[in-house]
């Protein structure tokens, strides 16, 4: 169970917790009149608080990544591109309060104006730096479209400047572990083409991973002194002709 189930599952404790103290609250200390009203409002209050923390539970899906390799790479992609990532948060922020203020005293004097004020103007400015425009909030006069042009155009700038190193980290960790993949396979195509391992050894090898059992490993101790003893008898028969060779020509002589 890891932190995400445990914030998931506080919730519910701290309920119980509250409505046994304020049970206990009710029957043992004396207090003012309190309206049911408000004691409802309060509890849901603290109820509505408790079920946005059990949205946490969501956050389970990140559990997939122990058995996707996509997803680990996307992870170790973002972790080595934190410095990226973190610019081109800050890089938006300023251009958002930047085209913002600017945007609400371009629209100051249009009477249709949109931006109301500077913090609702932080909307349109992300919206627009990066380049989704909902449409819900525009500019009227010229200067506004003025402001609005640049803001896009910034917002292009911003975004394009980052994303070249979060894409070349990410194929990096890409390739390296198609590499491993690839090295894995050869090293079991090696293995399992050895002529001295039995075959039947060779054929479990191969559906069986890098998972080895004790039979298998008992068969490979086979095959080695099976090679082992091939490679004495070699070695010996030269030593027998030679011995042969000799008596033959004493016995002449």
């Amino acid at each position: 169970m890891n932190i995400i189930d445990i914030i998931a599952i506080i919730p519910y404790f701290i309920t119980l917790a509250t409505v046994v103290a304020e049970e206990e609250n009710t029957l043992n200390v004396v207090r003012a009149p309190v309206s049911p009203q408000d004691k409802s409002t309060n509890q849901a209050m603290s109820l509505a608080i408790l079920r946005v923390i059990r949205l946490v539970r969501v956050f389970r899906i990140f559990k997939l990544s122990r058995h996707s390799k996509g997803l680990q790479i996307l992870g170790r992609t973002l972790k080595a591109s934190m410095r990226e990532l973190g610019l081109l948060i800050f890089f938006l922020f300023i251009g958002v309060v930047l085209f913002s203020s600017a945007v609400y005293f371009a629209e100051a004097g249009s009477e249709n104006s949109f931006f109301k004020s500077i913090p609702d103007a932080f909307w349109w400015a992300v919206v627009t730096m990066t380049t989704v425009g909902y449409g819900d909030m525009t500019p009227v006069g010229v200067w506004g479209k003025i402001v609005g042009s640049l803001c896009a155009i910034a917002g292009v700038l911003t975004i394009a400047l980052p994303v070249p190193v979060i894409v070349s980290n990410f194929n990096y960790f890409y390739h390296r572990e198609t590499d491993q993949e690839e090295m894995q396979s050869q090293n079991f195509n090696h293995v399992t083409s050895c002529p001295y391992l039995p075959g039947t050894l060779g054929q479990h090898m191969k559906k069986s991973s890098l998972s080895e059992s004790s039979s298998d490993i008992m068969e490979l101790e086979e095959g080695i002194l099976l090679t082992r003893d091939i490679t004495k008898k070699q070695n010996c028969n030269p030593r027998h002709n030679n011995n042969i060779n000799a008596m033959s020509i004493e016995t002449d002589v």
